[in-house]
């Protein structure tokens, strides 16, 4: 990824969202439920709403029941978003300065791409928690409690 392509990121080309708030949108007894539906309607009245096949992957883990979870997704018309190749090296570059930071290296990746696949593809992150997504991709446009 060349250096200063996010010159122009704005978060306006739609939103991703991220595993927490589709979890708490079908968890009905998550103190956050309330807020994850909300947000989704809200969100998906203003931009179109992302998933990448990380968030998806997740989703399927404790239950795989895939026409149940394409059921909810398509509630919102959220659209399956492949993972740019670009955001490989936001990703590296993320994870690198997490790790200098002293960060454990048994912390996995997705969160990483998440945030960089947000980044190079100009999408805002809908999440419950901004923590990772703020410290390590600064102009992230970040939606959260």
């Amino acid at each position: 990824m060349a250096p200063g392509s996010l010159a122009s990121y704005d978060g306006t080309a739609g939103v991703l969202v991220d595993t927490n708030v589709w979890i708490d949108c079908i968890d009905e007894a998550s103190p956050w439920h309330n807020w994850a539906t909300e947000q989704l309607q809200a969100s998906s009245e203003r931009y179109p709403l992302h998933i990448n096949i990380i968030i998806y992957s997740e989703l399927l883990i404790p239950r795989p029941d895939i026409a149940a979870l394409d059921a909810m997704l398509d509630v919102y018309e959220t659209q399956r978003t492949p993972l740019p190749w670009a955001s490989a090296s936001l990703t590296a570059a993320a994870y690198s300065l997490y790790l200098h930071r002293g960060g454990a290296k048994q912390k996995p990746l997705p969160d990483f791409f998440i945030g960089a696949h947000a980044a190079v593809s100009n999408l805002s992150v809908l999440t419950r928690d901004p923590r990772p997504y703020k410290s390590y991709f600064a102009k992230l446009q970040v939606i959260a409690p």
